[in-house]
């Protein structure tokens, strides 16, 4: 019988984390599709429909939260795929911290696009 192998500890955060915002991530794509390709059809989305929608609080805190959750899920189970494939030491190291930057910059800018699209913060 094949051997369970899993970068993810048994009882460990990561794995539960990652769960999560993969089942976050389903439930906020299906928002996404259900408002742009059914509610909204793709020719009749305009830039300035998408920025009224940017500036309701509560289309702006979802769609930042989305990033952050997106975000943290594909670095995770790269991170973690790269663990599985054997990676360790100074090497893992290194992409580890990549990653953490690569994705600081990621969100800081997304934020600072989203900033820009709603016209600053939302009330």
């Amino acid at each position: 019988m094949a051997e369970r192998y899993s970068s993810f500890e048994r009882g460990g955060r990561r794995w539960l984390w990652q769960r999560i915002t993969a089942a976050f991530l389903v439930v906020v794509l299906a928002f996404h599709f259900f408002l742009l390709h059914f509610v909204n059809h793709a020719d009749e989305v305009t830039f300035a429909a998408s920025q009224a929608r940017m500036e309701t609080l509560t289309y702006f805190s979802l769609m930042i939260l989305f990033l952050v959750t997106a975000t943290f899920h594909g670095v995770n189970g790269v991170y973690n795929a790269l663990v599985n494939q054997g990676l360790e030491g100074t090497k893992l190291s290194v992409v580890k911290w990549t990653l953490v930057v690569a994705s600081a910059v990621l969100i800081i800018q997304g934020v600072r696009t989203a900033l820009a699209w709603s016209g600053g913060i939302p009330l």
